[in-house]
C-alpha cells in the first residue's frame, strides 16, 4: 500500500509561485514513479494576503501546518511591503513557532554548472552547513534606549542555552556520520572573540564528540578563516555546523560557489516535527510573471523535503535529472538565458525524473 504525505504549499511572493508550480511537477512527476502519494494544500501566506487584510500570518497558521508532514515554500518579499514584516511575520515566526531549529544547507556543484572559484569542479564543492536555526541574535533581546536622540542605544543580544547548542551538534554529527564522506564535522565559531557563547559550542562539541562519536573527526575554523577556505580550499569540508548568525553569512559565500541562489536549495527542519523547504533566493519581483525565473533551486528544495520524508530513491532520481540537465540542457543558471523558459526547464526535470 502506498503512502499519502500532506503537504502544505505557500507559493509565496513574486516569482515564488512559478518556482513552487514546477517543483510541484517535478515531485509529482517522481511520486508516480516511486508509488507514493502528494495530498496537497495550498496557503496564501505572503504579501498580496498582508496588503490585502493587514494580517501577517492567522493565528492559527502554526496549529494549522503541524497538521502536515512537510512544508514546500516558494519566496516571502514583496516589493509593496517594508523588508522585514513578511521575512519577520511569516519566515522567522514559522521557524520559531514550529522549532525548526535546523537550516540545513548543502553546497554541491553540479555538473556543467560554473563556480567563481578557480580551479575547483563538482568534486571539490560538496559539504552540508548545518545551521541553527532558532537562537542568537534573532531571539529577539535587546532593544532601544534614548531612540532617536544623540545618545541612542541600540543592542541585540546573542543568546544560546545548553540544550539548544547540544540538540544542533548531535544532528550535525549524525549527518557526518550519515554521509560517511570524509566522516568530518567542523565547527565554525569566534571562541577569541566571542569568548561565552563560543565557549559553550567548543565545550559542547568536543565533549559530546569524545562520548557520543568518536568515529567522527573534529575541526574548529574560526568564522573568518572559514570563509577563506570555503573559497581557497572547499574540498576540505565535509559538514559545518555553525550558530545562526554566522550560518546566515557563510551559507549565502557557499551558495555562489555552488552557482548562485538559482541553484541552492535549503530546509528549514524540526527532526521530530514539521519542516519546511524553500530555494534560498529570493522572490525576485522583476521578473514575476515572464517565465524566466530557473526553477531548479524550488525543485532540489522538493528532493531535499522528500528525502526528509524517507522517500530516499525519488530524492536521489530528482538530483540525477537536475545533474543531467545541468550537464546537458543548460546555457545558464540566471533568469532569461538558461536557453529554456521556467515552464521547459520544470518538464524537463519531470521527464528525466
Amino acid at each position: 500500500m502506498s503512502k499519502t504525505y500532506k503537504i502544505a504549499v505557500l507559493p509565496g511572493d513574486g516569482t515564488g509561485p512559478e518556482v513552487v508550480r514546477e517543483g510541484v511537477k517535478v515531485l509529482k512527476a517522481a511520486s508516480s514513479k516511486f508509488n507514493f502519494k502528494l495530498n496537497l494544500t495550498e496557503y496564501d501566506f505572503g504579501g498580496d494576503r498582508y496588503l490585502r487584510t493587514g494580517e501577517v500570518l492567522p493565528a492559527s497558521a502554526a496549529d494549522e501546518l503541524r497538521k502536515h508532514d512537510s512544508i514546500f515554500l516558494g519566496a516571502i518579499g514583496h516589493p509593496d511591503v517594508k523588508p522585514g514584516i513578511l521575512e519577520k511575520g511569516i519566515l522567522l515566526k514559522l521557524r520559531f513557532d514550529l522549532d525548526q531549529y535546523i537550516n540545513l544547507r548543502p553546497v554541491k556543484l553540479y555538473p556543467g554548472v560554473e563556480t567563481p572559484l578557480k580551479n575547483k569542479g563538482p568534486d571539490d564543492i560538496d559539504y552540508v552547513v548545518v545551521r541553527e536555526n532558532t537562537g542568537d541574535l534573532y531571539t529577539g533581546v535587546g532593544g532601544f534606549t534614548l531612540k532617536g536622540t544623540p545618545n541612542e542605544v541600540a543592542m541585540q543580544t546573542s543568546v544560546y542555552n545548553r540544550f539548544q547548542v547540544d540538540r544542533c551538534l548531535r544532528y550535525a554529527f549524525q549527518l557526518a556520520r550519515r554521509r560517511n564522506k570524509r566522516k568530518t564535522l567542523a565547527l565554525c565559531g569566534k571562541t577569541n572573540v566571542l569568548t561565552y557563547v563560543y565557549d559553550l559550542w567548543e565545550r559542547a562539541f568536543h565533549e559530546m564528540g569524545e562520548k557520543e562519536f568518536p568515529d567522527i573527526k573534529r575541526e574548529y575554523y574560526h568564522v573568518d578563516a572559514t570563509c577563506m577556505w570555503m573559497v581557497k580550499n572547499p574540498e576540505w569540508f565535509d559538514v559545518i555546523v555553525t550558530g545562526n548568525m554566522f550560518g546566515d553569512i557563510i551559507t549565502d559565500l557557499g551558495a555562489i560557489t555552488q552557482g548562485g541562489m538559482g541553484i541552492a536549495a535549503g530546509g528549514n527542519i524540526n527532526p521530530e516535527g514539521v519542516s519546511m523547504f524553500e530555494p534560498i533566493g529570493g522572490s525576485a519581483p522583476k521578473y514575476t510573471g515572464k517565465n524566466v525565473i530557473n526553477p531548479l533551486a524550488a525543485i532540489c528544495a522538493g528532493a531535499m523535503m522528500l528525502e526528509t520524508l524517507g522517500e530516499a530513491k525519488a530524492s536521489k532520481a530528482i538530483e540525477n535529472a537536475v545533474m543531467d540537465i545541468t550537464a546537458s540542457k543548460l546555457k545558464s543558471l540566471a533568469a532569461g538565458k538558461m536557453g529554456f523558459s521556467t515552464t521547459e526547464v520544470g518538464d524537463l526535470v519531470a521527464e528525466r525524473v
